[in-house]
């Protein structure tokens, strides 16, 4: 069983990135009829929503866009920075749809960002914990690698409406704008709904995962 919930986490993962992975991949095939590039749109975006104030930088990967609040930076992948397709669209606004979030105050979001310490101390000690109560038979050490995993999948559950959030402000904002008509507009909805589903995945994963751990952890307290 134990095996059998790790296969299924594993299937689950590898599907989501598969599929956001083939979207990006067609998507960025199209070149949009404005020949607007990434970082034209999250200009526009920006600026239009008085944000003239947050940077845009270039950085190096493939779907390694995010927005940083502390820096007040949209950082785009190359591909999506330079390009004009589609995906960079969607993309560059899915990112400006966060930094307009954090403008507002996004209850989510501004959770979401104060808890990023813990969840990182948690990610780091979480399976240390887990190992040292399997090989030591310390297993009171397993129900606090469990917990901090909790915390991780709170972090994850709370991610969810800031993505999903951030890709309707997108749509708005590009049809808003007038950066793509109605058949451009259909691509992006399917490319941003192909993202955030890796991050359903994600949580349905770490459910499993911590599902795993406490069968093994409470089958470990009957030895």
């Amino acid at each position: 069983m134990y095996y059998l919930i790790m296969i299924i986490g594993v299937l689950i993962t590898t599907m989501a990135q598969g599929y956001i992975t083939s979207k990006y991949n067609s998507t960025k095939q199209i070149m949009s009829k404005k020949h607007l590039s990434g970082r034209e749109v999250a200009r526009k975006i920006l600026d239009s929503n008085g944000l003239s104030n947050v940077k845009i930088e270039e950085v190096q990967g493939t779907l390694t866009d995010h927005y940083d609040p502390r820096g007040k930076v949209v950082r785009l992948s190359s591909d999506i920075y330079q390009n004009t397709s589609l995906a960079s669209v969607s993309v560059a606004s899915h990112e400006c749809g966060h930094a307009i979030q954090d403008k507002e105050g996004y209850t989510f979001l501004r959770f979401r960002n104060s808890i990023v310490p813990v969840v990182n101390l948690c990610s780091k000690l979480g399976y240390v914990a887990i190992m040292i109560g399997l090989f030591a038979s310390l297993f009171k050490l397993i129900w606090i690698g469990v917990i901090m995993e909790l915390v991780i999948l709170l972090f994850q559950v709370v991610t969810l409406p800031v993505e999903f959030n951030a890709s309707s402000r997108a749509l708005v904002q590009i049809d808003k704008l007038g950066m793509v008509d109605k058949d451009e507009q259909k691509k992006c909805r399917g490319m941003l709904t192909a993202a955030a589903l890796t991050y359903v995945a994600a949580v349905c994963t770490a459910l499993l995962e911590i599902f795993r751990l406490v069968m093994i952890a409470r089958g470990s307290d009957r030895r």
